[in-house]
């Protein structure tokens, strides 16, 4: 086990370092090809957004398209860990079919999809605005159709885990309905909770953090080196994001980082029953998705707004909380629900 860390510590350690050294000069050229997305006119529902643009006006422009950089660091390392494998003759690839074959593809197709739609917000932003978020959501729907196709047909799992309240549930054709829409659900979510400097970087580095505790004990220690090379980079970028942020994320991040991270929590389910714990540790992200969403379900059916803003993070915002009190927050309601879903994993686990 010593040797399994010093391994995962050394990946990370080089990730973190390429992204320390990339990034100022990734930043500069991000300025120089004003690579930067404007603070957006309307709202979904294409009605002004007269409230957003008065709470971050002073981010107008803060250059976006960060994902480039890990979607490159992350492919670098399991480069490198081929390259291991084959001078050295161990075992030591970052690809196996158990843990990373799926969280890997998911990771990269998703990531070069949110890319694109970055770099057509950022190039053309009036011409193909809701032309490229109608591909996204097209995209987001097959892409999510195939891992249920995966999961129910290909490897035939049809009940969810839900220990420590019960062991297992049968669903039958079910299951495939219900890995889709809360794939799709919670790749919104992720989205949705953004645009506050070092808001959604610190909450995914306690998630991540989590999950790799998760997949330590549980001995998937190529998937933890994945997890672990994903949060170096992260903290790179939070050098960057924390008030004042000189970069942001934008929606490449969360379309591929959601993809890696669920596909790890269906598999790690399967074996461990993680699914309850893991519902309670994406529940800010949660919150978040439920206020917009019935935000604009209010707007769409009864043309009045639920709420001043939406989402939850904004509200705060317009009711005159501090941005960095906010995130501080925020910080601190993810640290306990990290410990809270890790202590009933640990209990199922050892108990």
């Amino acid at each position: 086990m010593i040797l399994k860390l010093t391994s995962i510590l050394l990946y990370a350690f080089i990730a973190f370092l390429l992204a320390l050294f990339i990034y100022p000069t990734y930043i500069k050229l991000l300025k120089k090809r004003k690579a930067w997305q404007s603070i957006r006119e309307a709202d979904v529902t294409g009605n002004s957004a007269t409230i957003y643009k008065q709470l971050h006006k002073h981010k107008w422009w803060t250059p976006s398209m960060w994902w480039w950089i890990i979607l490159l660091i992350v492919f670098v390392m399991v480069l490198w860990s081929l390259l291991v494998q084959e001078l050295w003759r161990i075992n030591n690839s970052l690809l196996t079919r158990q843990e990373t074959y799926m969280p890997l593809f998911w990771f990269f197709s998703m990531g070069i999809l949110g890319l694109i739609d970055d770099y057509i917000n950022i190039k053309w932003k009036t011409l193909i605005k809701w032309l490229s978020a109608k591909i996204k959501f097209i995209w987001m729907f097959l892409f999510s159709g195939f891992i249920s196709w995966w999961f129910y047909w290909k490897l035939g799992i049809d009940t969810i885990n839900l220990r420590p309240f019960a062991w297992e549930l049968y669903l039958w054709f079910f299951m495939p309905i219900l890995t889709f829409f809360g794939t799709v659900i919670i790749v919104n979510a992720i989205n949705i909770a953004d645009w506050l400097d070092g808001l959604v970087g610190w909450l995914w580095l306690i998630v991540l953090g989590s999950l790799w505790v998760i997949t330590f004990i549980t001995q998937w220690y190529l998937a933890s080196t994945v997890i672990t090379i994903i949060a170096a980079t992260l903290i790179a970028f939070l050098r960057y994001n924390i008030n004042p942020a000189k970069i942001f994320l934008w929606d490449s991040w969360a379309l591929a980082l959601w993809w890696i991270i669920s596909t790890m929590i269906y598999l790690l389910n399967i074996n461990f029953g993680i699914l309850i714990p893991a519902i309670i540790l994406m529940l800010l992200f949660w919150i978040e998705f439920a206020s917009s969403f019935l935000q604009i379900t209010r707007k769409k059916l009864f043309k009045k707004k639920l709420f001043p803003i939406a989402p939850y993070h904004h509200l705060l915002e317009y009711l005159w909380q501090k941005e960095h009190t906010i995130v501080m927050r925020f910080w601190l309601i993810q640290w306990i629900l990290a410990m809270i879903a890790l202590l009933s994993i640990l209990y199922q686990l050892f108990l």
